[in-house]
């Protein structure tokens, strides 16, 4: 299984300790970032959240692409990293995406690819007694990482996994 994460999902991770979900959750999996994904966080975010976690991080691959024209079409409504997240999952016949921006995800499923995002890892790792309370990492995520989740995301979410109050 290929697996392309974009910045957001790894930084989110990171910020809460749990980047390693990543492998745990895919174990077939083979992650792979493209060049602005690995920029993105490791050398344009050196010092930040994330960066030293996914640097050390053996399992993480960066690979560049190799369709610029449809990264530069891409780019015409995403940021330069989930352009090249899309174009190089279209171009290795990737199984999942990894992203959490709305119109990226909108894309990538315009375009036949499978989406998940870090509320989605969080359900998968639940599911999979990776983590004992989805509810304690997502107000993690939001108090940490200041990550926005609507009301209705949330509560789906939890009762996905059964900790509805």
């Amino acid at each position: 299984m290929k697996v392309i994460p974009d910045s957001s999902v790894l930084i989110a991770l990171a910020s809460i300790g749990k980047l390693e979900l990543i492998p745990e959750v895919f174990s077939e999996g083979n992650v792979i970032i493209p060049e602005a994904v690995h920029r993105e966080v490791v050398e344009e975010g050196k010092g930040r959240q994330g960066a030293e976690e996914v640097r050390n991080a053996d399992w993480i691959s960066s690979r560049e692409v190799s369709d610029r024209s449809q990264v530069k079409l891409l780019k015409a409504q995403l940021d330069v990293g989930e352009a090249q997240v899309i174009a190089l999952a279209d171009e290795i016949n990737a199984d999942l995406l990894l992203l959490d921006e709305k119109e990226a995800r909108e894309i990538a499923r315009e375009m036949d690819l499978r989406v998940l995002g870090t509320v989605g890892i969080l359900i998968r790792a639940k599911k999979g007694s990776l983590i004992d309370s989805l509810q304690k990492e997502l107000e993690h995520l939001k108090n940490v990482a200041n990550f926005r989740i609507g009301q209705t995301l949330y509560e789906k979410a939890l009762a996905e996994v059964s900790e509805v109050d």
